[in-house]
């Protein structure tokens, strides 16, 4: 089974970039997030004439969430936790695999700056309900990945220039504990189950030359559950994306399960 995830930063703006995508690379899960749209402005008909069954979790010109996938799904929305939070940034579903179940979420957590601000308690807040529902999903003893963009860089190793971001609420010591304390639950990050390679990012900013410096961070990620990361067959990022006609500022990144 091959499970990608993307920001896409603006589904409407990206359609052909998705429908190319899907077309290329023939994931069997994709999770998107920032879509930017409402339910009803998705392009559900060109994915659904591609084979796939369509999960959204939309919001009028801000965050939003799907997921897609060529098998039927069992879905979820919105993270548990504060009944309150109407933004959309957390979706889930199970889904088949094999003679079992697998459980995908797509997530986009909040981006926390400027620090100083309420933003970045709202970041913490939801990184803490984020590690409490993880927990729960653990105890169910199934094959788990929790993808998409987590505005985290979780070391040094993961960014071009680390003193660049030193303020930023993306490398804070409070986000990298908490992003420390999901994977002690058990969780695995994908990639780097795969490799200890530097240089491997996933964002690219659109100012300053970023993409063309190769000053990339990595912030999207897959985390696995044991039954998940024993699976495990490889990890891609399809970092030529970034070079297409007005790309997202972020690439996609996949994994192949056996």
């Amino acid at each position: 089974m091959r499970i990608a995830t993307w920001n896409v930063n603006s589904v409407r703006q990206r359609t052909e970039h998705l429908l190319r995508y899907l077309r290329d690379v023939e994931p069997d899960v994709l999770c998107l997030q920032e879509l930017k749209c409402v339910d009803d402005a998705f392009p559900r008909a060109e994915v659904e004439a591609l084979g796939y069954n369509v999960a959204t979790h939309g919001q009028k010109g801000f965050n939003g969430v799907a997921i897609l996938s060529r098998t039927p799904l069992e879905v979820e929305h919105g993270l548990p936790g504060d009944p309150d939070d109407e933004q959309a940034r957390y979706i889930e579903a199970l889904t088949p695999l094999g003679d079992g179940v697998i459980r995908v979420a797509s997530i986009y957590l909040p981006n926390g700056n400027p620090p100083t601000t309420d933003k970045f308690a709202y970041k913490l807040a939801f990184m803490d309900r984020l590690i409490t529902h993880a927990a729960s999903l653990l105890a169910l003893e199934e094959p788990l990945v929790l993808a998409g963009d987590y505005n985290v860089i979780p070391t040094a190793q993961d960014c071009a220039d680390p003193a660049a971001w030193a303020g930023d609420a993306l490398f804070l010591p409070e986000t990298r504990a908490r992003f420390r304390a999901l994977l002690n639950l058990g969780l695995t990050d994908a990639l780097r189950a795969a490799t200890d390679d530097g240089g491997l990012y996933t964002f690219w900013d659109y100012q300053a030359g970023a993409w063309q410096k190769n000053k990339g961070i990595r912030i999207d990620h897959l985390l696995l559950s044991p039954s998940a990361a024993d699976r495990l067959n490889s990890v891609t990022i399809d970092k030529q994306r970034r070079g297409e006609d007005k790309p997202s500022d972020h690439v996609p990144i996949r994994i192949d399960l056996i």
